[in-house]
């Protein structure tokens, strides 16, 4: 069964072309898909119902089937959507006053294997499709009062190792769902032939690189993939991308109490940005509750500011993550995770977990 989300509008129209209607048809039905947030062919009132009845024998809109929301008291929703086969990912709806952003999976788990991740505990299932990744926009929006005009790929899975299907779900978030390009930000934990080609796609998203330690030694401890890539070869692809695409870009730091939040280190950190000259601002994330074999902890609101005077002195500029969804598990793979437990009958407080970043 053809499942239209992840399609073009061209593709739409190819496929209605093929069993005898106008090429008009797939326009309006990619219309109905993407800009009009229709869930079923039922929706699509300005087709015959013959036709429409006819499109669900042998075709789905295709959107991913929400197995669980939780909503925080801040207006955050976090979103446990499966697929066709069963798997699921999180999604997280995310409305500020003057704007709505979502976040999205690339992938259902992750291989990267970072320590202080919840998704990363669960291990890789499977890549995700474009239209699973967009799919996860179109449900929300669905359910939302509110244009979602911000997507960001910093949900479960690496976007970089799920390349192809990335790009493919970025155009048509952009081409088709209307989105501009320069609201979509992809998030990496840093894999340097990925930032290249992204650079050379031409197209003005936002890269974010997850760096969180300055040396390669304190990295290796967080993310097993920094054995394989050091933070000279990652920050050099992240030099071509600037000069390539003229763009800032984002430095994710993910603050660990007693791990990366000294004082030498957020010097340290100044100085292997400035030394690539790299344009973008250091956003620090505090780090909240996530169970490891390590025992991570959430550093001092002291240590917290120290560090980033420190950035700043020394020409960064700095902002700090809002802590939002604690309510609702939004640390990546918290609430699907929970999920899971809860039916196999094991019991998990929401508000004893926190949000986090991959």
């Amino acid at each position: 069964m053809n499942s239209l989300v992840g399609m073009t509008t061209s593709e739409i129209t190819e496929l209605l072309t093929s069993i005898g209607q106008p090429s008009y048809r797939g326009k309006q039905i990619s219309a109905w898909i993407y800009r009009r947030g229709a869930t079923s062919f039922d929706q699509m009132t300005d087709l015959s119902s013959s036709l429409r009845q006819r499109l669900a024998e042998q075709s789905s809109v295709g959107l991913p089937e929400p197995q669980h929301r939780a909503k925080s008291d801040d207006g955050v929703v976090k979103y446990v959507q499966a697929f066709h086969d069963g798997q699921s990912v999180e999604s997280v709806y995310l409305p500020y006053e003057d704007r709505v952003s979502a976040c999205l999976s690339s992938q259902v788990g992750c291989a990267a294997g970072c320590t202080f991740c919840a998704t990363a505990q669960g291990g890789l299932a499977r890549n995700l499709t474009a239209g699973e990744i967009v799919g996860q926009y179109l449900r929300m929006q669905s359910e939302s009062e509110r244009r979602i005009s911000h997507v960001v790929y910093m949900g479960m899975g690496e976007p970089m190792w799920n390349y192809d299907e990335v790009i493919k779900s970025i155009r048509l978030l952009g081409d088709e769902v209307g989105l501009s390009y320069r609201h979509i930000t992809v998030s990496t934990v840093g894999v340097p032939a990925g930032i290249v080609a992204l650079a050379k796609e031409n197209i003005p998203v936002t890269l974010a690189l997850s760096l969180h330690a300055p040396d390669d030694e304190t990295r290796s401890r967080m993310i097993p993939t920094g054995r394989k890539w050091k933070i000279d070869e990652i920050l050099s692809a992240c030099a071509q991308y600037a000069q390539i695409t003229q763009r800032n870009l984002t430095f994710e730091y993910l603050l660990i109490g007693g791990v990366n939040d000294s004082l030498e280190q957020a010097a340290e950190l100044a100085r292997v940005l400035n030394r690539y000259h790299l344009p973008g601002n250091v956003n620090l994330i505090p780090f909240n509750y996530v169970e490891t074999e390590q025992g991570f902890r959430r550093p001092s609101r002291d240590s917290i500011g120290i560090f980033r005077a420190e950035l700043e002195k020394r020409g960064r500029t700095t902002t700090q993550r809002m802590t939002r969804g604690q309510q609702v598990s939004a640390a990546c793979g918290q609430l699907r995770r929970m999920h899971e437990s809860d039916k196999r009958s094991v019991t998990i407080e929401l508000t004893e977990l926190g949000m986090g970043k991959c």
